[in-house]
């Protein structure tokens, strides 16, 4: 070959170098282009990060440097101007025309980020941490590259359920802190719902002193007596004006906005509670205290005009903490037998025309959505809001499958897609018994990934489809450690879903990312899922099978529900289909001359809010006062084989092993079917662990 030939050969290689995939970078989410050139850039402690004037563009330089740094890598001094050798960022009016879009120029004398927009800047600050960040060393060797990158879709969205448990302001701010490195925009915060109201309200300050706390459910929390007040102790907590203003700022530095939400007219009863005029005047009368059963109550509140001026007084105190274009009145869930019983709320009806209960939640929602337009706000609501009518310029967020989103959009209404399940964290990330208390099914990473943000009937037209958001209830994600356990890594395949188009997403690449965001999880303190990847479980015939490796009998309301006891440390996790609690431990090994039987078993308060539903819950009658534990053979409704007593149970709160028993010698495998007996639903009994002996 030539000197000339080979020169150009080499020259074309230098460029070539590297795929030019956007996956070949551990970026998550993947970014839309992505070429390597020929050279390298080393970012040491004796680099400068150069900000320009602009208080923005400086601001985002003192993050990306704090972000290295906190995260294993070198310390980088970060100076106003301009300067040579160093890694730059600039704002360019010149350049992509998106509000989110940025590029990275990665050259062997400078590196050089530069956006139209400080949304677009920021988020290329967290893309090059990201380049910089592979293992956290002091010395970072990166490949001179081309990205160019912008958002799929516009609402990326994380909603955090505040209401059911307490998180403190702190770790609301570092959840902020983790959605920013994801490129994750909307935070929506659920800050009120039956069992509290979470923000401090001045004008009516009882909302939060009586509306914030609640005697949790169960036995051991009745017996837990408050000295100062001779009570069972109260659980709870609220945000302070104070609280919510730190908080908002920190999402405005993180470019996220915060759409708060508060629920009308159902989910309410913590603030009738507080207030009972707020309650329907004759309906039946809401709990003298604010209840812990999860599940759907009956109450809602008025639309009389009294409580049109206590809501309106309420949003105006939100409005003056929460600057951002939305707020979310809910509008789910709102059961009318109150006000289809109520002779007031029917006479109301009349007065205002209304046909019909739908309709007059359409109403409601409207007169409060008039409110927020005339300040400046759009109203944003679950789809239920769709079913009484619904203000033009509304934001429907489809909970309940995509057919709300395509509906809405087809009516020219904005929209948000947050399935479930499909979007919903509280669903256990792996099978495993180290789970954390949750919704029963498996939702894992990959499934999260591989949801469909354009299914068929938005796909040709998606101009009001504003994002996505996976929504993280927390009935049963107690702590803050779960609640982050919960969320991460399913928030990385989130953002990757609402960020990177098809071209350059996929599912093995990611997971591949995936493996160096974990490693920045641990180096930031980030809690994220043991359970994501790890191998199904296998155990060992003799050993003990937890709840969580044996079968639900039927699939109706399954749920990972934690013990109430004891109050202070680790607590039981049991898998329990509220519906119909009865487990099938599959393919059991008996032999001839029998087995060894013993179990373990617990309590959990029955604490939901079923409705008529709970009439066909099947109970099989006790032979004793205290109960029994009853075990079949090859199906539910064969003669039992054995029968163990719960009356050594009964007295504690927490697990209890309760005397072995022998099963009957058989050949083959078989099925073992575990069903208890009780009198009522006052608590429910559930398996804690089984182990058949040979």
């Amino acid at each position: 070959m030539s000197a000339r030939k080979l020169g150009a050969s080499l020259a074309v290689a230098a460029v070539l170098a590297v795929s030019t995939a956007a996956n070949a970078a551990s970026v998550i989410p993947a970014p839309q282009s992505l070429t390597y050139v020929h050279g390298h850039f080393t970012v040491s402690a004796a680099r400068t990060v150069y900000t320009g004037s602009a208080s923005d563009v400086q601001r985002i330089g003192e993050y990306f440097s704090a972000l290295l740094r906190d995260s294993g890598g070198p310390p980088l001094a970060v100076r106003p101007g301009e300067g040579a050798g160093g890694i730059t960022f600039r704002l360019d009016p010149q350049g992509d025309p998106a509000r989110e879009s940025y590029r990275i120029e990665v050259t062997p004398s400078q590196v050089t980020v530069s956006a139209r927009t400080a949304d677009g800047l920021f988020y290329g600050a967290v893309s090059l941490w990201q380049l910089c960040t592979p293992a956290g060393a002091q010395s970072v060797r990166l490949p001179a590259l081309m990205l160019k990158d912008a958002p799929r879709l516009r609402w990326r969205g994380l909603m955090l359920d505040s209401a059911r448990h307490f998180q403190p302001p702190e770790f609301i701010l570092r959840y902020l802190d983790w959605m920013a490195l994801h490129k994750l925009n909307v935070f929506s915060w659920h800050l009120t719902d039956d069992q509290a109201w979470r923000l401090e309200i001045k004008k009516y300050p009882r909302l939060t002193a009586v509306g914030a706390w609640r005697v949790p459910a169960g036995r051991a929390a009745q017996l837990d007596i408050d000295p100062a007040t001779g009570s069972p102790r109260l659980y709870g907590g609220f945000y302070s004006q104070e609280d919510v203003r730190r908080i908002v700022a920190r999402a405005a530095e993180r470019h996220i906005t915060i759409v708060p939400e508060i629920d009308l007219p159902g989910h309410s009863t913590a603030a009738i509670v507080a207030y009972p005029q707020l309650g329907v005047r004759d309906a039946a009368p809401t709990p003298p205290a604010v209840p812990s059963d999860w599940g759907i109550y009956p109450n809602l509140v008025n639309v009389e005009e009294p409580t049109f001026a206590f809501l309106e007084a309420v949003l105006d105190e939100l409005m003056a903490l929460f600057p951002g274009p939305y707020v979310n009145l809910g509008g789910d869930e709102a059961v009318k037998d109150q006000w289809r019983a109520s002779a007031a709320t029917q006479a109301r009806m009349r007065d205002l025309k209304v046909p019909n209960e739908a309709a007059l939640q359409g109403y409601f929602t409207a007169r409060l959505g008039k409110y927020l337009n005339e300040h400046g706000r759009r109203l944003v609501g679950w789809d239920e809001i769709l079913e009484g009518g619904v203000p033009e310029d509304a934001v429907v967020i489809s909970w309940r499958g995509a057919d709300g989103a395509i509906h809405a959009a087809s009516a020219g209404h904005d929209t948000v897609l947050a399935p479930d399940p499909s979007l919903y964290f509280d669903n256990r990330q792996g099978g495993g018994p180290g789970e954390p208390p949750g919704r029963g099914r498996v939702l894992s990473v990959e499934d999260v990934y591989r949801f469909e943000a354009l299914p068929g009937a938005l796909a040709g037209d998606h101009a009001h489809l504003l994002g996505i958001q996976a929504n993280l209830w927390t009935e049963h994600v107690r702590t803050e450690e779960r609640v982050a356990y919960m969320t991460y890594p399913r928030a990385a395949a989130l953002a990757e879903v609402a960020w990177s188009s098809d071209a350059v997403r996929s599912w093995p690449h990611f997971r591949t990312r995936l493996k160096e965001q974990l490693a920045r999880y641990q180096r930031l303190g980030i809690t994220y899922s043991a359970d994501a990847f790890a191998p199904a479980r296998h155990v060992a015939p003799g050993a003990r099978h937890m709840s969580q490796d044996l079968k639900t009998c039927s699939d109706q309301l399954v749920l990972n529900l934690e013990d109430d006891a004891p109050l202070e440390g680790p607590r039981a996790i049991f898998l329990i289909d509220v519906m119909d609690p009865c487990w099938i431990f599959p393919k059991v090994d008996l032999g001839r001359g029998g087995s060894l039987l013993t179990v373990a078993v617990g309590q959990v308060p029955f604490n939901f809010q079923l409705g008529h539903d709970v009439e066909s819950i099947h109970l099989n009658p006790p032979a004793s006062a205290a109960g029994e534990l009853e075990v079949r053979l090859d199906g539910c409704s064969a003669a039992a084989v054995a029968v163990l007593p719960l009356a050594p149970a009964t007295g504690n709160d927490t697990v209890t092993r309760l005397p072995s028993v022998h099963l009957p010698g058989r050949s083959g495998r078989h099925d073992l079917c575990f069903r208890f007996t009780q009198a009522r639903l006052d608590l429910m009994w559930a398996l804690d662990w089984v182990q058949v002996a040979r």
